[in-house]
């Protein structure tokens, strides 16, 4: 079998500008993404109990909250509701980046048996067609229960919470940047899978682990780990330092209170060599031949 080398892949429309590229890359993840959703919706009972299943699966990790809770009045330091509104808002991220990008996870299958060649060939940058291919739409009831546990938290907090348009903002912003950094560390563990091969349970331990991490308060955890998880990956501005903002709690590692609002910018900053690192991958891709 020969082996072939692509010295320079068509990731996108090379003959487009940065920002033409990027629109072209949204338009075609959204069309490939429609097109599995319509095969999704002809099955709408399936479609619907799958829904329904991802959410009562995921959900279990709560009802093991509640249950300690029966036990405890508090996990360092922390109320029921405060651990909710950890799990509440990790679980939505997590689920958002899940939908959009969660499909990169199977870059190492494409890479040992050859699919991957498909898709270089076409007009669509490869990370658009890698994320959206299999959409699955059911990865919805992830976001749903998360969203569900988190209103219930905000809702028996909220006399306890001394609110202001910050802390009301910050809210939505912690879901939606959280689900980036979420989706910044899936597109770098994707890139890494072009040099480890099969190593999607490299990724997944910093995803869902580091999900599983921090629907617990970081009183419970090691300074060491603190520090790791703040400065280096940053999986701590995905809830922990915006949640101890919101309920008024300090920073175990005593980061100032403004911190808490970085969590865009730190998206942005990790989604920088994430993006390299995937570019590279592809540009030192090496065919399976025929």
């Amino acid at each position: 079998m020969a082996e072939v080398t692509l010295e320079r892949p068509p990731v996108g429309l090379p003959d487009l500008p940065r920002r033409g590229r990027v629109r072209e890359g949204l338009r075609g993840y959204g069309l490939i993404a429609a097109m599995w959703i319509r095969s999704t919706m002809t099955y709408r009972t399936s479609f619907l109990l799958s829904t329904f299943g991802n959410a009562a699966i995921t959900l279990l990790d709560f009802v093991t909250i509640f249950i300690m809770f029966s036990h405890v009045d508090e996990l360092g330091g922390f109320t029921l509701p405060e651990i909710a509104l950890l799990y509440g808002s990790c679980s939505a991220s997590l689920g958002l980046a899940d939908l959009l990008l969660g499909n990169t996870d199977r870059i190492g299958v494409r890479i040992r048996d050859g699919s991957l060649d498909t898709m270089l060939v076409r007009p669509v940058p490869v990370l658009a067609q890698v994320a959206a291919d299999r959409f699955a739409l059911r990865r919805v009831g992830r976001i749903a229960q998360g969203v569900g546990v988190l209103t219930w938290a905000l809702w028996t907090l909220g006399p306890q919470v001394a609110w202001t348009p910050g802390k009301v903002l910050l809210v939505p912003v912690m879901i939606t940047a959280g689900a980036a950094i979420f989706g910044a560390v899936m597109v770098a563990g994707a890139a890494f899978q072009f040099v480890a091969g099969d190593a999607a349970e490299v990724q997944n331990s910093f995803t869902y682990g580091g999900c599983t991490m921090l629907q617990y308060p970081p009183t419970v955890f090691a300074k060491d780990l603190l520090r790791g998880v703040t400065f280096i990956v940053p999986l701590a501005f995905v809830n922990w330092l915006p949640a101890l903002h919101v309920l008024g709690r300090p920073d175990p590692l005593g980061l100032p209170g403004w911190v808490a609002y970085l969590s865009p910018l730190v998206a942005f900053v990790v989604f920088l060599p994430a993006s390299l690192a995937w570019r590279a991958g592809v540009r030192s891709y090496r065919s399976t031949g025929s």
